[in-house]
């Protein structure tokens, strides 16, 4: 098995700054802005996330090549990888209702929505738009859920400091969480170049 390094660290740099799944691509935006309050519960969302996007990029891309293509049964992808999502995501809802109630509560109903979260299903179904091989799209599933967790304890960060500033109360809540959102967008915007002509 030929490993293309340069094409490996290609995909985890993209994954994590310059594509980032929510700054660059505004999925999974809901628990991004939900969670983002306390950073000991966005710090469980970002590893339950980055759990749950790595092990469904393990199992979807055998499943599509071996089961799925050879039977012709292609159009059954969305369907298909939105149960095996869904097996992980009720894992991950297993283990951390019995290994740390607290967090569980804390996360409340973000946790089993990871099952829709459209940053899990974006990425299986772009490993398999872009002919990844299968190490390519274990790292992009990993390389996505690093990118979603960090953005979310920045945000999580920046979120808490301004738990002591004076801000007009007509921007608390979610109204300075998007301002917040935006100005990281823009920043993370850099990552991708700027081509002038």
């Amino acid at each position: 098995m030929d490993i293309n390094l340069a094409r490996i660290f290609g995909i985890v740099i993209s994954a994590v700054f310059v594509n980032n799944f929510v700054l660059s691509r505004f999925l999974g935006c809901c628990p991004f802005i939900g969670i983002s309050k306390k950073l000991d519960v966005a710090l469980g969302m970002g590893i339950s996330m980055t759990f749950v996007v790595t092990m469904s990029s393990v199992i979807t891309w055998p499943f599509y090549y071996y089961i799925l293509v050879p039977y012709h049964l292609e159009y059954l992808n969305i369907i298909s990888f939105i149960l095996i999502i869904a097996c992980f995501v009720q894992l991950v809802e297993i283990f951390v209702h019995k290994f740390n109630p607290i967090l569980y509560k804390a996360l409340g109903i973000y946790l089993p929505l990871i099952t829709c979260n459209c940053v899990v299903l974006f990425v299986t179904l772009l490993n398999i738009q872009n002919q990844l091989t299968y190490l390519e799209s274990i790292v992009q599933g990993f390389s996505a859920g690093l990118g979603f967790g960090m953005a979310l304890i920045l945000m999580t960060s920046i979120r808490e400091r301004l738990e002591m500033a004076k801000i007009p109360a007509c921007l608390n809540g979610a109204p300075i969480a998007f301002i917040i959102a935006g100005l990281m967008s823009l920043a993370f915007l850099g990552f991708s170049g700027l081509i002038v002509e």
